[in-house]
């Protein structure tokens, strides 16, 4: 619903890993006064890595995996890009400028090309004071929106590139109904295919212990899948993916006993039916999340 023609699907490298310590702790100091809780933190900066037997102390980055990096990250960033972003927009950019952000993954759309390539120069140019640098492999400028495909259709190129962002491939489409331009989402293919192998691991595992002990354990993994993915237009990709665990338990079930065709698709669907969860939509669509009624 907004005025996007290009999107700037950038990529930092080594964030976690070369984030500058003095900054964060002139960023952390803009806004924390207690002095306590600047060493804390410094101190956890700082704190010995193990590499076998030798321990050497950090001067760069935060470790990642770490239950304060995002947090730190979103601090960081904030005042390296956030806000340096907004006022380039308003002193430089020719046509609307939007940013969205999750900790060190962003992404970037412009109304207009040329504004859009003079941000990406300049954001290159403003990480490098603060030691960061973009990954120019993955950092890519792409012609994306409303009128995307047929800008690109009257010059001969084909369809609009995608580009991943958050765990899902974001897609120039067309509403069924009206065939006006929709934005579409799926499931990114290779993390569903990861998350098919953890799953079917986890019931080969359980081969020996109670259908209704790996059911639970199912129902759990599987709520926490769909509760993030389960979005308008993604539901083939997880139907998919619910329908592939089925039929593995069901092959696993039938490897308990040499009469394993004796577990028929009759006695899943009990199972399926307590355990499984259903494929609903979970989430509204964007522009409808704060639409009061």
């Amino acid at each position: 619903m907004k005025k996007v023609g290009w999107i700037i699907d950038a990529d930092l490298k080594a964030f976690f890993d070369t984030l500058n310590h003095d900054w964060m702790t002139r960023f952390l100091e803009h806004r924390i006064a207690d002095r306590r809780v600047l060493r804390l933190i410094k101190g956890w900066l700082t704190a010995k890595v193990q590499d076998g037997k030798q321990s050497q102390k950090s001067s760069l980055g935060t470790p990642q995996g770490g239950v304060i990096s995002p947090l730190l990250a979103n601090i960081y960033l904030h005042y390296v890009l956030d806000l340096w972003v907004q006022q380039w927009r308003k002193r430089r950019s020719c046509g609307d400028v939007y940013i969205v952000r999750y900790a060190d993954d962003f992404i970037i759309g412009c109304q207009y090309r040329d504004d859009a390539e003079g941000l990406l120069h300049a954001i290159k140019q403003r990480f490098a004071k603060f030691a960061l640098s973009l990954n120019e492999q993955k950092t890519k400028l792409i012609e994306f929106g409303r009128f995307a495909r047929q800008n690109r259709a009257q010059r001969g190129q084909s369809k609009p590139d995608t580009f991943d962002f958050l765990g899902f491939t974001h897609v120039c489409g067309e509403a069924l109904s009206s065939g006006k331009f929709m934005l579409k989402r799926y499931t990114i293919k290779k993390k569903a295919r990861a998350f098919l192998a953890r799953v079917k691991l986890f019931i080969r595992n359980g081969i020996c212990y109670s259908p209704y002990a790996v059911g639970n354990k199912l129902k759990q993994i599987l709520t926490g899948y769909f509760n993030y993915f389960a979005i308008p237009g993604n539901q083939a990709r997880i139907g998919m993916i619910r329908t592939e665990v089925c039929k593995y338990w069901l092959r696993t079930l039938r490897r308990r006993s040499q009469k394993g065709r004796t577990f028929s698709w009759r006695r899943l669907k009990g199972l399926v039916m307590l355990f499984i969860p259903h494929t609903r939509v979970r989430h509204p669509y964007p522009n409808q999340r704060l639409v009061v009624k």
